[in-house]
């Protein structure tokens, strides 16, 4: 039994035990590529909350791991076969209710693991505050805490070189052979502004890519994806760590 990991505690231990920060992973399920597991962003979540929250731990964080939500934003691909959208609607929802648990037993402390780029909970965390201003909620994307050109050598955003780096090291059993994988070609938008990335629109996922990839997976590798791993936990970890110490009453200096 990991203490930190909520899933696998049981009621003698939680009796005694206090938490200051939950910790929520959130991934999707969606079609990676003709390689990868719909269900990438899930085992990316579950490792990455559950490794950093392991690191916290031994620092003396008090942080509990909840369960991983299974499903993500996938509104842009809704002509993709099974991938499952959540709206943020629903998302909106979901969240309330955990909060309104954590705020009624004590927890003040808040924090969103996101594995899916679909997801975007800034502005549900804006509206939320105002019901449970006493709270400290926070999001991050463990997929943007590091510098991915230092770890690998080709650019993309799903089911790339990176992601299959990651599952070859935590699921390898479940990555077919990367020759088998589509190239990742990502069509670039008429719009001119899009490309310029200062204006907005939903990509629709099957005219920007034939695969449902978006990036060349074929240099992928299990040493790659071990060495990005460990160090992404070790950053998202060290985020838990001052969240815990963090006053909530005094943020700022």
């Amino acid at each position: 039994m990991r203490p930190y990991i909520l899933s696998e505690n049981n009621w003698k231990n939680l009796k005694e035990d206090r938490f200051e920060l939950a910790v929520l992973p959130w991934g999707a399920t969606e079609a990676h590529n003709y390689h990868m597991p719909y269900g990438t962003d899930i085992y990316e979540a579950d490792a990455i909350a559950a490794e950093s929250g392991r690191l916290a731990w031994e620092k003396g964080a008090k942080v509990t791991v909840l369960p991983t939500i299974p499903f993500g934003v996938n509104t842009g691909q809704h002509d993709i076969y099974l991938d499952i959208n959540m709206n943020p609607s629903t998302q909106m929802a979901i969240i309330r209710d955990i909060l309104t648990v954590l705020n009624r037993q004590g927890i003040k402390k808040f924090l969103i693991v996101n594995s899916h780029g679909g997801n975007d909970f800034k502005t549900m965390l804006r509206e939320l505050g105002l019901e449970f201003p006493e709270m400290l909620l926070m999001t991050c994307n463990w997929f943007q805490s590091l510098d991915r050109s230092k770890y690998f050598e080709e650019a993309g955003d799903h089911a790339d070189e990176m992601e299959t780096s990651l599952i070859l090291h935590l699921h390898p059993e479940l990555v077919s052979p990367l020759e088998e994988a589509g190239e990742g070609n990502e069509k670039q938008p008429r719009i001119e502004t899009l490309k310029e990335k200062w204006a907005w629109a939903e990509r629709r996922w099957s005219q920007v890519t034939e695969d449902t990839g978006i990036g060349n997976p074929k240099k992928a590798s299990a040493e790659k994806g071990k060495r990005y791993f460990d160090e992404v936990c070790k950053k998202v970890g060290k985020l838990m760590i001052e969240i815990c110490e963090a006053d909530i009453g005094d943020l700022y200096r």
